[in-house]
């Protein structure tokens, strides 16, 4: 699990990252190692030649270009340590599987400290910080989604309440608003939900405000967007102490994330303590709202854009709809496999993060699927594509083609492709524990709207922005909508 709890966050900052390295490398050749020790050496103007398809057709399209041209191990020439990119299952497995001795993020995301507080990931050692990921996972094991199922649904059933018989929404910004309160309600508990939401989502909002390239690369500089970022933190750090304080004192016990947190122990015995909880808590709750949010957009404008899988969609609905006639459980969103796969189709083709990466702290070899062996030296910072390697044709049939069914018993492509063809969710030590999370509450959003509304795309089907912090589509993403009599 990447810190502080998944890759989303840290990879979509490296994405940018690397185009700002990129447009100010000055070095201006392309060579090509030994095949059998280093990688191909791209320098900076054979990438600054690329900028014109960096701004007309994405990220993805850029570094594929380089990919097809030089194969699934090449290096960039850019400041400091070259940066090896590593495409494909064949040569990705120490990446994801090392040891963090090994291959890690190292000091590389110093920035979130000054976001989530020093009593967490960086702030604190290699060891505390092992720890905290297992905090991480078993607050968001799978056994513990039942407990979120029914204030999940008590979340949507009274947002789309709200809306009317027929009318014509931003399903972009009603996610943004919906995910926040699911979140709050899941992960900081009722009792922020319910008597301070309001400043709340404020403040998560100005927090945000230090992931913009400035204050990533000088998280320290003092600039507008730092202080308030800094205000943010102290002031969610002082509402979350206050109801941990206060059901510590009370003996109080919720069923939700933050108390499973609060009742977490160190290895020596030792309680997590007021800020250590109240900052994984902001992490937990920053990173999962904003790429849930994306993909529940993206979700909807593929499905609405594809009438074969819309119409199975619904109709696994009305079949579940059936069988749970006394309302849904966690058992019934188990079932949703065609659902599911339509959100797996659309993390495949639009993971939030589009570029994951670590540093090499002792030098390793990787093999080629043509049997090529590369040497990648110790210090070099090492990148993999998930914008890229969720497109590979060897791995994915016509992978530009939205085709959920290709995750079916049939054709499980993914399992086929072998370990690490499918790397949305990360994978090996710091595979994201929130995976399970994310499923469950879009499929509960999407599994009320199938049963409840009919849809047409107003929008046309969006670009993707990859000029924002996380890929997410572009413009808004404008839908009829029409109340049906859907049994619920």
């Amino acid at each position: 699990m990447d810190f502080p709890c998944s890759n989303t966050l840290w990879c979509g900052a490296m994405a940018l990252l690397f185009i700002i390295i990129v447009l100010s490398t000055k070095r201006s050749m392309i060579h090509r190692g030994n095949p059998s020790q280093l990688p191909p050496l791209v320098n900076g103007i054979a990438f600054l030649a690329l900028l014109p398809n960096l701004l007309k057709r994405g990220l993805h399209d850029v570094v594929n270009d380089l990919y097809v041209k030089h194969g699934s191990v090449f290096m960039a020439g850019l400041f400091g340590p070259n940066v090896t990119f590593l495409i494909g299952p064949e040569v990705t497995a120490h990446f994801f599987q090392g040891l963090e001795s090994e291959i890690s993020h190292g000091k590389m995301f110093v920035f979130a400290v000054h976001m989530f507080g020093n009593a967490i990931g960086l702030g604190r050692d290699i060891a505390t910080q092992n720890e905290q990921r297992r905090f991480n996972s078993e607050a968001l094991k799978m056994s513990r989604m039942r407990s979120h199922v029914s204030p999940m649904l008590d979340e949507v059933e009274s947002y789309f309440d709200k809306w009317g018989k027929e009318g014509i929404v931003d399903l972009k910004c009603e996610f943004e608003q919906l995910l926040m309160l699911i979140a709050s309600r899941c992960l900081l508990g009722k009792e922020v939900r319910e008597n301070m939401f309001g400043e709340v989502q404020t403040l998560f909002h100005e927090l945000g405000s230090g992931m913009n390239i400035t204050s990533l690369m000088f998280p320290q500089l003092p600039i507008p967007s730092n202080r308030r970022r800094d205000r943010a933190r102290i002031r969610l750090t002082q509402i979350l102490s206050e109801v941990i304080e206060s059901r510590k004192i009370s003996g109080r016990v919720e069923e939700d994330t933050l108390q499973k947190l609060i009742d977490s122990k160190y290895k020596d015995g030792s309680s997590t303590t007021v800020e250590e909880v109240a900052g994984m808590a902001m992490a937990m709750l920053f990173v999962g709202k904003h790429s849930s949010s994306i993909t529940s957009t993206w979700t909807g404008a593929r499905l609405l854009s594809h009438p074969k899988f819309l119409k199975a969609a619904i109709e696994e609905q009305i079949q579940i709809a059936k069988k749970y006639k006394d309302g849904l459980d966690n058992n019934a969103f188990m079932e949703m496999e065609t659902l599911h796969n339509c959100i797996k189709e659309v993390l495949r083709m639009h993971p939030p993060m589009g570029v994951l990466v670590r540093k090499a702290h002792k030098k390793f070899t990787v093999q080629t699927k043509e049997g090529k062996k590369y040497e990648i030296p110790q210090g070099q910072i090492v990148a993999t594509p998930t914008v890229v390697s969720n497109h590979i044709p060897y791995i994915y049939k016509d992978p530009l083609v939205y085709d959920p069914d290709r995750f079916g018993p049939e054709r499980q492509e993914d399992k086929v492709g072998g370990k690490f063809s499918y790397t949305s969710f990360s994978g090996g030590r710091h595979v994201c524990t929130g995976e399970a999370f994310a499923y469950l509450q879009i499929k509960v959003i999407w599994s009320h709207l199938l049963r409840n509304f009919e849809f047409e795309l107003i929008s046309p089907f969006p670009k993707t922005d990859w000029s924002k912090f996380l890929a997410e589509p572009k413009g808004n993403l404008f839908v009829r909508y029409k109340r049906t009599g859907f049994p619920q």
